[in-house]
C-alpha cells in the first residue's frame, strides 16, 4: 500500500448542538489550504430551512490532528482556543460549520451574513426584525437555539406571543438534535489532505484562479489569521464602506501592483524565475497581500472622493479598479493635475468599455495596466489617455436600464452625485446608509426603485421610472409618497425633487397621473443630468495638458533666446 494511503475513515454523526459546542470551544479548525468563506445570507437561510425540513445537508470530512492554542477565526467569531490533542480540521464542510456556529451564537449573528430569525407566523427564516421589542413572533436564531432564553423570550419579554411557545420549542429541538454525518480521518501528511481537498472540490467544479492563488501562496503576517483575498475585502469594506469586492478582482489587483500582465502564470508568482520581471520582486507573499491591500484602498478612496463611484456595485467595469490599483501602488500621492486627468481617464474608459481591446476584460485590463511604469507618473497618465481612450465616446443608453449593466451603473453614479434624499425624512442619504442597504438587499437593483409599479410596454426598460431609495420597506407606494408631498417649489420639498432629477413638469405630470407624459419628460431630464455628470468627470471638452513640471522650461527659454538673437 502507498505511504500516502489513509486509514479507513471513522464514520460518525454529530448533533448540531455538539458541532456548535465544538466550534465555540475551539476544537474545530480551518486548514490554510481551505477556500475563503463564500456563503452569504441567502446560503445560510437555505441551510437552516433544510435542517428544519429534515433535508440532508451533506457529509463533513474532518481531519484529526493536534491543534495548538491560538486565536481561531471562524466567520465573524474570534475564539481564544486552548490546545487540543485531537483537533478537528475541516477538509470538507467549512461553509456549513461556519454558518451553523455563527448564526446560532449571539456574537456571530451580529454579522449581517449570519443574522437569522424565525418567523413563527409565516414559518420561514427571515432577517431579524428591526422592531424586535414590538414583535414577539420573530425570534432571533441565537434565542431560538437556547431553550432557557426562549422561555424567557415568551414569559418575560413577549407574553403576548406565549401561545406560540410550544411551536417554537419544537423548532428549537429540531435544530439542536439534527444529525450531521461526518468522517474523521487520521493522517499525518498534510499534502495528502490537500490532495483530498483538491479532488473533492474539483468533482464537477474547478477551483477559481483566486482560490488556486490563495492555496499556493498563503500569506502570514505573524498573526493567527493568514492574509487572504476575503480578509482584504472585509477590511476595506469595514474601513471605507465600498462593499465586499470579489476575490477575482482583488487577486488581479494584487497581481497588477507587481506587474502589468495580469494574465500571467500565477503558479510561479513568487519563484526565483519570476522575480526578475516583477515590481517589488523580492517581497514575500504576505508583503504582496499587504501592499496590494494598501494600493487597492487608495484606488477606492480615489473613486469615492474624485471619481463619483460610491460603492463597488456602482463600478462600471472591475478591470478599471485593477488598473487604478497598479497606478496607486506606484504613485500613492499623485499630483493634483494628474488626479484630475486620472478621473478623466477612468470615465472615458468606462464609456468606451472593453470593446476596443477585443471585448475582453482581461486584455483590456492588461493593456491599460502595462501603460503604467514605475517612477514615471506623468508618462503613465499620458499613456493611459492614449488611443483608444481618446476615441469618440458616447453617453450611456437610458432606454436599456439594467442595474447589472455598465451603462446603467454610470447612470446610477450620476443620480447618486445629486445627493438623493429620503422620501420619508427628506434628509440626504449618507454613504453609510448606502453601503448598509446594498449589503442587506444584495444587489444594486434593490435601491433603484420604480416610481410607477409598471410601465407602458415600450418604456419598460427606461431609466426614467427609477430613483434611488434606500428604505427597503416603504409605508406606501413610491408614486403615492411623491404625489402626496407638499410641493412648494422652494425649500425642503424643492430640494427633494431636485435631488432625484425630477423637474417641475414631471411633478405636475405625476400629480395628474399622466404616466407617459411623466416618463418622457423625466427621460429627457435624466439625459441632461447624465451628460453634465460625465462631461464634468471625463472632461471631454477640455485639453488634457499634463502638469507644469512635465515641461522642460529651461529648453523653452533656450529656444526663445535663440529666436531673439
Amino acid at each position: 500500500m502507498s505511504s500516502s494511503a489513509i486509514s479507513h475513515p471513522a464514520a460518525r454523526t454529530f448533533s448540531v448542538v455538539d458541532l456548535v459546542a465544538a466550534a465555540i470551544e475551539g476544537r474545530i479548525r480551518i486548514p490554510e489550504f481551505q477556500r475563503p468563506l463564500k456563503w452569504q445570507w441567502q446560503d445560510v437561510q437555505r441551510l437552516f430551512d433544510s435542517i428544519v425540513k429534515g433535508y440532508p445537508i451533506g457529509n463533513l470530512l474532518l481531519w484529526k490532528r493536534p491543534a495548538p492554542a491560538t486565536t481561531v477565526t471562524l466567520g465573524a467569531l474570534q475564539i481564544s482556543a486552548p490546545h487540543f490533542e485531537e483537533g478537528w480540521w475541516v477538509v470538507d464542510g467549512q461553509q456549513r460549520l461556519t454558518s451553523l456556529s455563527n448564526a446560532l451564537s449571539a456574537k456571530g449573528a451580529a454579522d449581517e451574513r449570519f443574522a437569522l430569525a424565525y418567523d413563527l407566523r409565516k414559518q420561514v427564516f427571515v432577517r431579524p426584525s428591526r422592531k424586535e421589542d414590538e414583535d414577539g413572533y420573530i425570534i432571533p436564531l441565537p434565542v431560538l437555539f437556547d431553550l432557557q432564553k426562549l422561555i424567557r423570550w415568551f414569559t418575560k419579554d413577549h407574553p403576548e406571543a406565549s401561545e406560540k411557545l410550544d411551536e417554537a420549542s419544537l423548532i428549537t429541538r429540531i435544530i439542536r438534535e439534527y444529525q450531521v454525518p461526518a468522517y474523521l480521518v487520521d493522517q499525518n501528511d498534510e499534502q495528502v489532505l490537500r490532495d483530498i481537498f483538491d479532488r473533492m472540490n474539483n468533482y464537477g467544479k474547478r477551483l477559481s484562479q483566486a482560490e488556486v492563488f490563495s492555496s499556493l501562496h498563503s500569506g502570514r503576517d505573524g498573526s493567527s489569521e493568514p492574509f487572504s483575498f476575503q480578509r482584504i475585502a472585509e477590511f476595506i469594506h469595514a474601513q471605507q464602506g465600498f462593499g465586499v469586492i470579489d476575490d477575482g478582482t482583488i487577486m488581479r489587483a494584487v497581481l497588477a501592483r507587481r506587474g502589468g500582465n495580469i494574465a500571467r502564470d500565477i503558479r510561479i508568482e513568487f519563484s526565483e524565475l519570476a522575480r526578475e520581471g516583477r515590481n517589488f520582486g523580492n517581497e514575500s507573499p504576505e508583503d504582496a497581500y499587504r501592499g496590494g491591500a494598501q494600493a487597492l484602498s487608495l484606488a477606492i478612496a480615489f473613486l469615492q472622493q474624485d471619481g463619483g463611484v460610491p460603492h463597488f456595485a456602482f463600478l462600471p467595469y472591475r478591470y478599471l479598479l485593477v488598473v487604478l490599483t497598479r497606478f496607486f501602488a506606484h504613485f500613492p500621492e499623485p499630483q493634483p493635475r494628474n488626479r484630475e486627468l486620472l478621473c478623466r481617464w477612468f470615465w472615458r474608459a468606462a464609456m468606451i468599455g472593453p470593446s476596443p481591446f477585443s471585448s475582453s476584460w482581461t486584455i483590456a485590463g492588461r493593456t491599460l495596466a502595462e501603460r503604467i511604469a514605475a517612477n514615471d507618473e506623468n508618462g503613465s497618465i499620458g499613456r493611459l489617455l492614449e488611443s483608444p481612450i481618446d476615441s469618440q465616446i458616447h453617453a450611456p443608453k437610458l432606454t436599456e436600464f439594467r442595474t447589472s449593466s455598465a451603462q446603467s451603473r454610470m447612470v446610477m453614479s450620476a443620480l447618486w452625485a445629486l445627493g438623493p434624499r429620503s422620501p420619508l425624512t427628506g434628509q440626504p442619504y449618507t454613504q453609510e446608509q448606502l453601503s448598509e442597504t446594498i449589503e442587506m438587499e444584495g444587489t444594486l437593483a434593490g435601491i433603484a426603485q420604480r416610481i410607477w409599479r409598471s410601465e407602458p410596454e415600450n418604456q419598460r426598460a427606461w431609466a426614467a421610472n427609477r430613483i434611488i431609495v434606500l428604505e427597503p420597506d416603504l409605508p406606501r407606494s413610491l408614486k403615492e409618497l411623491l404625489t402626496n408631498r407638499e410641493v412648494t417649489r422652494e425649500g425642503e420639498d424643492s430640494d427633494f425633487f431636485v435631488s432625484h432629477a425630477i423637474g417641475n413638469g414631471e411633478i405636475d405630470a405625476l400629480a395628474r397621473d399622466e404616466k407617459g407624459v411623466f416618463l418622457h419628460a423625466r427621460q429627457s431630464h435624466l439625459a441632461s443630468v447624465v451628460k453634465d455628470f460625465l462631461e464634468a468627470k471625463a472632461g471631454t471638452r477640455l485639453e488634457d495638458t499634463p502638469p507644469l513640471d512635465s515641461f522642460d522650461l529651461d529648453d523653452m527659454d533656450d529656444e526663445r533666446d535663440d529666436t531673439i538673437t
